[in-house]
């Protein structure tokens, strides 16, 4: 399930998560499932159509992400895979933050980051204009509202009804998806070593690969599963969740 919040310039999404890390750290094994908040861009696309059209909305680049989280296995309200992500670079974000105040109280450490914007912004390294005039009050005043959001959707989690791991079918699908795309970046690759222009195929390859990534991407956006190893043999991760 997912929660869209938009604002002039950006947007807060919410939606539940089930998450397995085929590389985990020590202590963050096994699968663990909650709600996933992120600080997004929205961009306005030109309308398609008549004057009528609906508007396109894009929802772009991640700021800031807050994970609520604890292990499948673990007990219920234990919060023990709760943290952040301050920085994002590109769309990777970077390492887990623990903070001992979002295991203790995760809802009220939620609404004390929200009523910070600016600060989210500054420490994610973007510029300040990267939000609206308007955005930072605007936030503030649904704050409230979207922490509410995400108690509801952490109350479904623990009832079974959300946050579960995916369907077989659709991580069957995924996993087709991942292994298309190996085969694709194997094929490319060996015919960019015979080829004279190698780096014009292999670019091809490269092209081919992303292309198949993007349908895993699709798969995971559809609220299903989402299944990727980047070589043979690699494990695969596993996600369940719009986000």
């Amino acid at each position: 399930m997912l929660y869209a919040f938009g604002f002039e310039r950006v947007g807060v999404l919410v939606g539940d998560l089930y998450f397995v890390d085929p590389q985990p750290h020590k202590g963050q094994e096994g699968a663990e499932h909650g709600v996933r908040l992120e600080l997004r861009i929205l961009e306005r696309g030109a309308p398609k159509g008549s004057i009528y059209s609906a508007q396109p909305i894009e929802v772009g680049r991640p700021i800031w992400r807050a994970d609520l989280l604890e292990s499948v296995a673990g007990p219920p309200g234990s919060f023990d895979r709760a943290h952040h992500h301050p920085v994002f670079s590109d769309w990777d974000p970077s390492s887990r933050v623990f903070v001992r105040e979002l295991s203790a109280d995760p809802l009220g450490w939620l609404a004390g980051q929200l009523a910070d914007l600016d600060g989210l912004v500054a420490a994610a390294g973007f510029p300040a204009d990267v939000v609206g005039p308007d955005d930072a009050e605007s936030l503030r005043g649904v704050a409230p509202e979207i922490v509410d959001v995400t108690r509801r959707l952490l109350e479904k989690v623990r009832s079974g009804e959300l946050g579960n791991p995916p369907r077989a079918e659709a991580l069957a699908g995924a996993s087709r998806v991942a292994a298309a795309s190996r085969r694709a970046g194997s094929a490319g690759a060996a015919f960019g070593g015979a080829a004279s222009g190698g780096a014009a195929s292999g670019g091809a390859a490269s092209a081919g690969a992303a292309s198949a990534g993007a349908a895993s991407g699709g798969a995971a956006s559809g609220g299903a599963a989402s299944a990727g190893a980047a070589s043979e043999g690699e494990p695969v991760s596993i996600r369940a969740g719009w986000l």
